[in-house]
């Protein structure tokens, strides 16, 4: 059976998770977002007390628990320089690079927000051609943030309300043109708007459980502990994750990958196969890949804390992870289609 994604309002929930910052640890907006959508569709939700999203789907027996988080990488503020200009630290894999003149939104303890942009110290090929390309961009010697605001000095700052601490959000830049999504977090707000796709059509009828189904969006994927508590009775751990593309991948853009291996352990072999199954069943367009050196869903850290689970992951092709992120509709909707087929088993 072809299960097809509602494309329109995918893409709608997309943009409006997009809006939403949520630097790891940053996650009460979104959460509180996503709670109301999911409560709307008449399904009961539970949070963590550090902070995550239960939703209990329906179904019986042999329960399921499928996952994407929706937190994000990001910066936050380490020092407040002499200039009125921001020293910023890292929040998960975020690279300097992939930051250069990217706009930014600065989240203060009161609630204000604060645009502005990241710069190199020596940012203007008229004036420093040579520094320029010799440089390599670094949060601890060379990029900060520079505020939109008339700051001359660190007290000019500070009148602002903003102090160490406090989040810096990129902005996403969405862009969707000829099928291509475009945007910083596609990982994984991508697949958290699966998610919300799958609650939809098991609400309609459209899909029909095969076993209790658990949704788990986590907070803390980016920092490594997003999967280390899951309800007791979970047998089975879906994590649906973005899939790297590059040298000796087989991912891409169009198709959706099932995991097999990544840089902490192999997932687990029966529970990859029949994923593997349910791809040919359902005819999405599947590659199976492998993600190493530095790659890890959040079904890995489940296994760490001691749960006695199968373990195993799936997500769309995605270009320049931890960046600009690219990926295709037909990814999206290959996902989507080995992933509901494989709850109606």
């Amino acid at each position: 059976m072809g299960y097809e994604i509602n494309e329109k309002r995918y893409l709608e929930e997309l943009e409006k998770e997009l809006s939403i910052d949520s630097v790891t640890g940053q996650y009460h907006e979104l959460q509180d977002y996503l709670i109301e959508e999911i409560e709307k569709m008449g399904f009961k939700t539970s949070t963590l007390h550090k902070g995550g999203i239960i939703a209990d789907i329906g179904g019986e027996g042999n329960p399921l628990l499928i996952t994407a988080h929706g937190d994000t990488i990001g910066l936050m503020v380490r020092h407040i320089n002499d200039d009125g200009t921001l020293k910023v630290c890292k929040v998960g894999g975020l690279y300097a690079y992939h930051t250069e003149r990217e706009n930014v939104r600065v989240h203060t303890r009161s609630g204000k927000v604060i645009t502005g942009c990241v710069q190199r110290k020596n940012a203007s090929v008229h004036v420093t051609e040579d520094e320029l390309n010799k440089e390599v961009p670094c949060f601890e010697t060379n990029s900060f943030v520079v505020l939109d605001e008339d700051v001359k000095n660190a007290d000019d700052v500070r009148a602002l309300g903003i102090d160490i601490g406090d989040y810096v959000a990129l902005e996403p830049r969405f862009t969707y043109s000829n099928g291509y999504i475009k945007s910083h977090f596609i990982d994984d707000k991508a697949l958290v708007a699966v998610l919300l796709e799958l609650m939809h059509d098991v609400k309609e009828g459209k899909v029909k459980l095969g076993r209790k189904v658990y949704i788990y969006i986590s907070f803390y994927e980016e920092i490594g502990h997003g999967g280390s508590l899951i309800p007791s009775d979970v047998k089975d751990f879906l994590a649906v994750d973005i899939a790297c593309i590059g040298p000796e991948q087989t991912s891409s853009e169009k198709k959706v990958s099932v995991f097999c291996k990544d840089s902490r352990f192999p997932y687990n072999l029966d529970m990859t196969r029949e994923l593997e199954e349910a791809g040919k069943r359902s005819g999405a367009d599947y590659v199976p890949d492998i993600f190493t050196p530095h790659y890890g869903t959040d079904a890995d850290p489940a296994l760490v804390a001691g749960f006695d689970i199968r373990h195993a992951a799936i997500g769309p092709g995605t270009r320049a992870s931890h960046g600009y992120e690219r990926t295709h509709i037909d990814a999206i909707k290959n996902t989507y289609k080995l992933m509901a087929e494989y709850v109606s088993l």
